[in-house]
């Protein structure tokens, strides 16, 4: 009996141990808030273009996390098509950052679907941590200085007056 509870005792220092030497997820410092500074991220393109947040200050930045295979999200891709058209010679870049899907997805995608922003392509979905995603889609609303402005959580009809002011008010 005495040795169970020495074995027993044993079995949990040596798990409390497993779990303070085993490889740590990264932690990350600092997660996108409304009112904070947007993280500074570098990811490629699709197409291997590097797109780097900050380099795209003096614009506002929408960045729209969404992935093939998420039916809301294909739901909402015609309106940001018409919204990325109707905003395309003003101060703004919009950017799509695929979710939890394997990019070699994307090119059968597109041939049933319009996209014309950039989609990005963050490894080990490492934007998704840095902006605190939970699901998909999830926009941003980043403005020219940099600030995350808006957070939308759901799909939403990009192109329609209410939801427009969300992006031309900091324009």
């Amino acid at each position: 009996m005495k040795n169970k509870g020495l074995i027993l005792i044993i079995i949990i220092v040596a798990c409390i141990a497993a779990l303070f030497l085993m490889p740590g997820t990264k932690s990350y410092e600092k997660i996108a808030s409304i009112g904070q500074p947007a993280p500074e991220f570098e990811y490629p393109d699709s197409n291997g273009k590097l797109w780097k947040l900050s380099d795209l200050r003096g614009k506002v930045v929408f960045i729209n996390f969404w992935a093939t295979w998420c039916t809301t999200c294909k739901a909402e891709m015609p309106h940001k098509e018409a919204l990325f058209e109707k905003l395309k010679d003003e101060p703004f870049q919009m950017l799509g950052m695929l979710f939890r899907d394997d990019p070699a997805n994307l090119a059968d995608y597109y041939k049933t679907q319009k996209v014309s922003p950039p989609t990005l392509i963050s490894p080990n979905n490492e934007s998704a941590k840095i902006f605190g995603i939970t699901g998909v889609p999830e926009t941003f609303i980043i403005d020219k200085e940099g600030i995350v402005r808006e957070k939308i959580v759901g799909a939403r009809e990009w192109d329609v007056e209410g939801t427009i002011e969300l992006i031309t008010k900091w324009l």
